[in-house]
């Protein structure tokens, strides 16, 4: 069985491509994996297996 998670990483003005990438690793360490990116738009829908 899976489980999904959406996000909406707050990222301010200053080093937002490196802040994205910090917020995508912490959430891969944790087991999830990106699923879908929303266009125009900070959301991001995550999934990872729910018996891990």
């Amino acid at each position: 069985m899976k489980e999904y998670k959406v996000i909406m990483p707050k990222l301010g003005l200053r080093n937002r491509i490196q802040k994205y990438e910090d917020v995508l690793n912490q959430y891969a360490r944790e087991g999830w994996v990106v699923k879908h990116i929303v266009p125009n738009s900070a959301m991001v829908i995550l999934e990872r297996d729910k018996n891990r």
